[in-house]
């Protein structure tokens, strides 16, 4: 467990108040990480702070602004900030309770674990935690985490409670507008049960290990190929397998068919006459003449 909680406070619950922490339940990984370097020496671009005709200024001398109106600021001290009275700050308090189905993916923002804070608050703890479960739901509320307030849900996780933040409305980019223009038709019932024996085939239980950033493992690669090259351009590799796109109904049936094990010949038969009829009429007719 992180030696510091990420937030402190307490979860309300009518009268109910149950003192918990809370830790970031996720973590940046093995990621690569690159710096702008001046190329002629080999070193790294430092990044100064500066003021369009004074220059480089003193960060002792810089303040938070809120810009109330176009080029106008107001300074605001830390201590001023701090004083803002917000319930946010140190309760969430759950005022609502939804199907966890009722909230749509995109809104989910970040996950952290919720646990008690004390041995004395592990009873209630435990109490939300099965009255959550049982009822298959998911509270949500609101909390101030470093300088904002966010929109969360809690809900059961193991032995546990789960905490995400969710987005604001205005956050969310209305799915119209892109879906629009997609056709809503019925797909082929042949077709349809092709994909869904392919996905009964690939189904099974999650295993996150499964998947890993192949993008790191090709950068730390080509980093190797560099440091062996000693500094010349180091050309991409060949690609000799190359996507290849469908064209009809015919290509999108083999490549299903294919996919999940079948002969690629068997086409079915009400789709045959569709693009084999023309050929077999003209092909007598210009033997005839």
């Amino acid at each position: 467990m992180a030696a510091r909680p990420y937030w402190q406070g307490q979860i309300r619950l009518a009268l109910v108040s149950i003192p918990v922490q809370v830790f970031s339940a996720t973590k940046s990984g093995a990621r690569v990480q690159f710096k702008q370097i001046h190329e002629p020496s080999g070193k790294p671009v430092n990044y100064t702070k500066t003021v369009k005709g004074i220059g480089p200024v003193d960060t002792d001398d810089i303040k938070r602004g809120f810009e109330y109106k176009k080029g106008s600021f107001v300074l605001l001290e830390d201590e001023e900030l701090d004083a803002v009275k917000l319930d946010t700050k140190r309760t969430l308090t759950l005022t609502q309770f939804v199907d966890y189905d009722d909230i749509a993916p995109i809104y989910f923002e970040k996950p952290y674990y919720v646990v008690p804070a004390d041995d004395l608050a592990e009873e209630a703890f435990i109490v939300l935690r099965e009255s959550l479960r049982k009822a298959k739901k998911v509270g949500l509320g609101q909390i101030t985490i470093r300088g904002r307030e966010y929109v969360v849900s809690v809900k059961p996780c193991g032995r546990g409670i789960i905490m995400e933040t969710i987005r604001y409305s205005d956050e969310v980019n209305k799915a119209d507008g892109y879906f629009r223009d997609i056709p809503n038709d019925k797909p082929d019932p042949d077709l349809l049960d092709l994909a869904g024996t392919l996905i009964d085939k690939k189904s099974g239980a999650f295993d996150p290990e499964m998947f890993t950033d192949h993008y790191v493992a090709a950068l730390k690669d080509l980093v190797a190929r560099k440091l062996k090259s000693k500094g010349e351009v180091v050309t991409p590799e060949d690609e000799d397998d190359k996507p290849s796109r469908g064209s009809n109904v015919i290509d999108l049936m083999a490549a299903l068919k294919r996919s999940v094990g079948g002969d690629d010949d068997e086409v079915p038969a009400k789709k045959a006459p569709v693009k084999k009829a023309p050929a077999k009429k003209t092909a007598p007719r210009k033997h005839a003449a």
